[in-house]
């Protein structure tokens, strides 16, 4: 039995090699071949196989693999604002530009 590490704890590369390796748990539970995930996410094969195995693929073609896997909403998540939950938060300048 291995336990896995939060995913907080892991390099960005090893999160992503974790993630193609949870893309391809998910395609197999789907019992779908690469071809047929291929044919429903416009990802072709041969980037499919390389996130699988690397965990190297670009934003669009992860996206659009979230979406034919039905775990495109997790996405939502990304980026959101910080809720704010002390004092500090509230009275702490909102930066406009990237200017620091």
């Amino acid at each position: 039995m291995t336990i896995d590490a939060p995913l907080n704890f892991l390099l960005p590369e090893d999160l992503a090699s974790k993630m193609g390796k949870r893309a391809q748990a998910r395609r197999l539970a789907a019992n779908l071949s690469r071809k047929t995930l291929s044919l429903r996410s416009g990802v072709p094969v041969s980037t499919l196989r390389k996130f699988e195995t690397s965990g190297k693929i670009g934003l669009v073609a992860l996206l659009q693999l979230a979406e034919a896997l039905d775990c495109l909403d997790e996405f939502g998540q990304m980026f959101a604002p910080r809720v704010l939950t002390s004092i500090e938060d509230f009275v702490a300048p909102v930066r406009q530009r990237g200017s620091q």
